[in-house]
């Protein structure tokens, strides 16, 4: 058994897959050029790594290894976009009272928050609509839950941003709030 053939033919195809699930993540989110490039990249590993397989049908380990990195790469390409976290995702989270400052206390954290009422079926309502960068969605949710538990939370990533008060004002806030964290710690 050639143990280097078949730790390159795991590496290849790790590779590979983790390639194909990032460019289908930057696909989706409209990051044509990047995904182009990642494709040609992807395909290049791709044609090498079966090209080994392939000639090699023989050997089982050679099939065990390609499968075996293909499954670990689609892990850790989950991973790294996890990681990235292109875009933005908008939070609605409806609370179940009216009499609250909430929606203030989100601004005041950096976050663009657009609050209605509305009518639920044990009473009023305020819904909370919150546009924020995805490497800030786990904050959020917890920020969420600590001022209101009972909240009712959905979220979605928006195809489209334009204009508002998101584009200026909140990533200036931000950056605020992160300077202030700072010279605290």
């Amino acid at each position: 058994m050639d143990w280097f053939l078949l730790l390159v033919i795991f590496v290849i195809n790790l590779c590979y897959v983790t390639l194909m699930t990032i460019r289908m993540m930057l696909t989706m989110k409209g990051y044509r050029l990047a995904a182009s490039l990642t494709s040609m990249v992807e395909i290049t590993i791709y044609i090498v790594g079966l090209g080994l397989v392939l000639d090699r049908l023989d050997n089982v380990w050679n099939i065990a290894a390609y499968a075996l990195g293909y499954g670990v790469g689609i892990a850790a390409g989950i991973k790294i976009e996890e990681y990235l976290a292109l875009g933005y995702i908008m939070v609605t989270a409806i609370i179940p009272r009216v009499d609250t400052d909430i929606p203030n206390q989100l601004r005041e954290k950096g976050h663009g928050v657009t609050s209605s009422l509305a009518l639920g079926k044990e009473g009023d309502r305020m819904v909370l609509e919150i546009l924020t960068p995805r490497k800030t969605e786990r904050k959020l949710y917890q920020e969420i839950k600590e001022l209101e538990p009972k909240a009712f939370v959905i979220s979605y990533e928006p195809k489209y941003i334009s204009g508002g008060f998101w584009t200026k004002r909140v990533k200036k806030r931000r950056r605020q709030i992160k300077i202030e964290q700072e010279q605290n710690a």
